[in-house]
């Protein structure tokens, strides 16, 4: 099973994380932005943005890391309309205030985790032994 996983800067070491985990439990990062600089140019934005959006189109599911950069929420959008598995991970209870949270978290096919990271990822990989069960 391939995996992308979506979030900002501010959050490499926690993408770091569950992309070592995912792939020591066997599943295949299809890309990883944190090995990427900052883009500086135009043209950095956009081999980035085409990696990126590749990674998530070869993905079998995505997983979102709240809070989110920029392309977060892009990529959030990609994956649902190629009706990807999407986990939608955050460490506070805000995605369920309707004044901090997005419409788009809530839509059928997002399974949302609140709580630590690492009892996310078990979370994350109960759910895909399931879904590859089934």
């Amino acid at each position: 099973m391939k995996f992308y996983v979506a979030s900002g800067f501010q959050n490499i070491k926690q993408v770091r994380h569950v992309a070592r985990v995912l792939t020591q439990k066997g599943f295949i990062h299809t890309y990883d932005w944190t090995q990427n600089e900052r883009a500086d140019t135009l043209d950095k934005l956009q081999s980035i943005g085409e990696e990126e959006k590749q990674a998530v189109i070869e993905s079998d599911f995505v997983v979102i890391l709240l809070p989110g950069g920029k392309g977060s929420h892009i990529e959030l959008g990609i994956a649902m309309g190629l009706n990807k598995r999407l986990y939608l991970y955050s460490p506070t209870d805000d995605i369920y205030n309707p004044a901090k949270s997005s419409t788009f978290y809530h839509v059928s096919g997002v399974n949302k985790f609140v709580g630590s990271i690492d009892d996310f990822i078990m979370h994350l990989l109960n759910q895909e032994l399931v879904s590859n069960y089934q």
